[in-house]
């Protein structure tokens, strides 16, 4: 009896595998082809151009605020923390400035910022598509033959992952900006100590690395997020559904590339 339910969980279990594996393989086939809709070339360049303008303004500049006010605070509680943590007193305190910008170019102003970012632009892109998927407003368009994909997805897509690598920079501008406000204030460290190692072993290539990473996590956000808002079906609940679905997506996506991209481009 026990062999025989053993069994049986073995096999249920087995069918739910393939089950999975085989819808990952179907999303990962409607991705590929989703793509292949929206990289035609467009239809009329001027309309694309003014749709890239609207695009880059709503996802990029509405993001602007918030990734400086972020950046600004994690940059000034990674110096306290830092600073806090150096007790050797043959330890430069200079080390502390170049430890901030260290993980400010490596990991925080790409990864953990287009986390962020997948949060407010992914949700954005998705409800918005999907709402107008709902609304039968994507049918319409393809009913008139317009390449609904590409009208609605490529400028998202352009405009995103080109101008994205301008927030990292304004990120680390503003993280090590808000390192120096705290060390002005507080007197943990002189501030020429702080300014001094924040050009200790400057390398130019890891602010190339974090542009590229934070080029590739903004499509993948624009890119999965549009899929997931293209594809929505199910009314309101839908929608919410997609989003919710776009954004785990593209988290999990944005770390595994991660740590490929470093694996390859510093190692």
């Amino acid at each position: 009896m026990w062999r025989a339910t053993r069994r049986f969980s073995i096999f249920v279990c087995s069918e739910q595998g393939i089950s999975m594996i085989k819808e990952f393989i179907e999303s990962v086939g409607r991705y590929c082809l989703f793509l292949k809709m929206v990289f035609r070339k467009p239809e009329k360049w001027r309309i694309f151009w003014r749709q890239l303008l609207v695009e880059s303004e709503k996802l990029i500049l509405s993001s602007v605020l918030l990734v400086c006010v972020i950046s600004l605070f994690i940059g000034g509680v990674l110096v306290i923390q830092i600073a806090s943590n150096i007790e050797n007193p043959f330890i430069d305190r200079m080390n502390v400035g170049y430890m901030l910008r260290e993980i400010l170019i490596l990991e925080f102003c790409s990864t953990i910022v287009a986390l962020i970012l997948a949060g407010k632009m992914g949700s954005n892109i998705s409800s918005e598509i999907g709402s107008m998927r709902i609304t039968d407003q994507i049918d319409a368009m393809d009913m008139m033959g317009v390449n609904s994909a590409g009208f609605l997805v490529l400028p998202k897509i352009v405009s995103a992952t080109l101008l994205s690598p301008l927030l990292m920079l304004l990120s680390l501008a503003f993280g090590l900006l808000g390192g120096w406000v705290v060390v002005s204030l507080t007197g943990i460290i002189g501030p020429n100590q702080y300014i001094e190692g924040i050009k200790y072993c400057y390398n130019g290539f890891y602010v190339i690395y974090s542009g590229f990473k934070m080029a590739l996590f903004c499509f993948l956000i624009s890119s999965i997020a549009s899929f997931k808002g293209y594809y929505a079906k199910g009314g309101s609940l839908g929608v919410g559904t997609a989003s919710t679905q776009a954004i785990v997506t593209i988290s999990i996506l944005i770390l595994l590339f991660d740590l490929i991209v470093t694996q390859l481009m510093l190692y």
